[in-house]
């Protein structure tokens, strides 16, 4: 990414945000969705908007389809915010870096958890 596309994605993030925040009133929205990144293609034509809902897989996909659907109105919103030429198309994605993170930390607790029982095991066949 060049750093025009990425400063503008932060721009486009920071936005998105604040008007998810203040104007979407969508009940599908339970859990208070959070942009992680946006990256804008070279082209400046597309922005896929990365985010992460807390809440079951059911109200993921549903915060997600709320987002989807609201793509134009957020877009238009955003044209108001900042000013561009043309301000790019909005495609809401999931984002399961968080959900890998959380399950690579569970499996090093358990990890540390057997080495930890080990231990305990070496510990008491030496005495």
């Amino acid at each position: 990414m060049s750093r025009r596309t990425e400063r503008l994605g932060s721009i486009i993030q920071q936005e998105l945000a604040m008007i998810i925040l203040r104007e979407l009133n969508d009940p599908r929205l339970t859990g208070l969705p959070t942009i992680t990144h946006v990256k804008v293609s070279p082209d400046l034509s597309i922005a896929d908007v990365y985010i992460t809902v807390m809440g079951t897989e059911g109200q993921q996909s549903a915060a997600l389809n709320a987002l989807r659907h609201s793509a134009g109105m957020l877009r238009a919103r955003l044209t108001r915010e900042i000013s561009l030429r043309i301000t790019p198309f909005l495609k809401f994605h999931m984002d399961d870096n968080l959900k890998k993170e959380l399950e690579l930390l569970d499996t090093l607790r358990k990890v540390a958890e057997e080495n930890a029982e080990l231990d305990r095991k070496r510990s008491q066949e030496i005495k």
